[in-house]
């Protein structure tokens, strides 16, 4: 009976420390991916995450919590914005329509010849 459950245990504990593992990933992958925070503030985050891991988890979710949700909302919609375009091209209805006004705003000097390539790529249905 008693190697039951230090195996329940074993298993609670290890998924306690996964977890705690990916929340330290989650808060380093967001320190990261803002941009209105400074590169040493950033710093200052890291160390403590370091030297004091558990209660500085608990204070950058408490205080940081809002803009984390946010900051990973903007990155999931533009991740998924990303994959459609690249994954999924289908041809416009009319691509010369398309093709000229990309061109006109190319010449105008509103986008790059890069971005007109990529319009015109994506008018004709092809990968870029």
């Amino acid at each position: 009976m008693n190697g039951f459950w230090n195996i329940v245990w074993l298993v609670f504990w290890a998924f306690a420390f996964v977890a705690y593992l990916m929340v330290l990933f989650t808060i380093l992958v967001d320190l990261f991916r803002d941009d209105q925070l400074n590169g040493w503030w950033k710093a200052i985050w890291v160390i403590f995450l370091i030297f004091v891991p558990f209660l500085t988890a608990l204070v950058y979710l408490i205080a940081r919590g809002r803009g984390m949700a946010l900051r990973n909302q903007k990155e999931r919609q533009t991740v998924a914005e990303d994959t459609d375009y690249y994954t999924h091209p289908t041809p416009s209805k009319n691509p010369a329509a398309d093709i000229e006004r990309a061109k006109r705003l190319m010449d105008s000097g509103v986008i790059s010849k890069n971005e007109f390539d990529a319009l015109k790529a994506k008018a004709l249905g092809e990968r870029f």
